[in-house]
């Protein structure tokens, strides 16, 4: 542990992800009241997912992560990705 780097992050940044998240969550909101057909659950699941993306990167530090740790999360996405695709074929040829 003691040989890790430590990595200070300025407050700006994580003020700029703060804002960025506010306004996705705000945009995920509007979306909803679109009528967009089916593309509005894409659409809502496209803002979560960057949502998703600025949190593990910038407030939990994925961004200065070991490599393998990263490629945990990113092998977990890609298993919650096959599960919502296998579960819109689903719901598409019903």
């Amino acid at each position: 542990m003691s040989e890790e780097k430590h990595h200070v992050v300025p407050y700006r940044v994580y003020v700029i992800i703060l804002l960025a998240l506010i306004a996705l969550t705000f945009s995920s909101i509007e979306i909803t009241r679109i009528e967009l057909g089916a593309y509005t659950v894409a659409g809502a699941l496209i803002f979560a997912s960057i949502k998703s993306y600025l949190v593990l990167t910038y407030f939990m530090h994925l961004k200065y992560d070991k490599k393998y740790i990263v490629a945990m999360v990113v092998f977990v996405f890609a298993l919650f990705l096959v599960v919502i695709i296998i579960t819109f074929l689903d719901y598409l040829y019903r």
